[in-house]
């Protein structure tokens, strides 16, 4: 009897470490999503955007599309929200090719106190161009959004034709 309580003993450790190791492991591999701060200017939001929705299922499925998210402006999120909309939207036959895209350029078209636009060409997987007007924008309301750069549209593309 002695000896299976010993045993049970050993046995309540080592799934409770197992279980503990399962925790750590799982939260390391759930990745951070970058939050909107006020160090962030406005050419490095869409290149957060663009290098999340390239790599859109890593480490998880989605993740770029949810990254993007937290750049949204609250005003686009009205209108492009909530999350699992904006999901649907992106996969769309209008932004679908943003999602895993291969490669993508910006360059900055004209800026002032609180707005920015930028040309964005991106190369699709399908081995086509597209082009797109990206607006981003100062917030001014109080919360912790205040002063950060916000993505408030993105045209629809424009393709430029094949890479090929």
């Amino acid at each position: 009897m002695k000896r299976f309580i010993k045993y049970s003993s050993y046995l309540k450790t080592f799934l409770f470490a197992i279980f503990f190791l399962t925790i750590i492991f799982i939260d390391n591999i759930k990745a951070d999503l970058i939050k909107p701060n006020v160090e962030i200017k406005p050419d490095q939001v869409v290149k957060i955007q663009l290098n999340s929705l390239m790599n859109n299922n890593q480490p998880n499925i989605d993740d770029g599309i949810k990254q993007t998210w937290e750049f949204a402006h609250p005003s686009n999120k009205k209108y492009t929200g909530p999350l699992p909309k904006f999901i649907n939207l992106l996969k769309s036959d209008t932004y679908k090719m943003l999602i895993n895209h291969l490669d993508s350029e910006i360059t900055e078209v004209f800026k002032s106190n609180n707005q920015y636009g930028f040309k964005v060409i991106i190369l699709g997987n399908d081995k086509k161009y597209y082009a797109f007007q990206w607006m981003v924008e100062k917030y001014y309301d109080e919360g912790p959004l205040k002063d950060c750069w916000l993505t408030t549209s993105v045209s629809n593309p424009v393709s430029l034709g094949s890479s090929i």
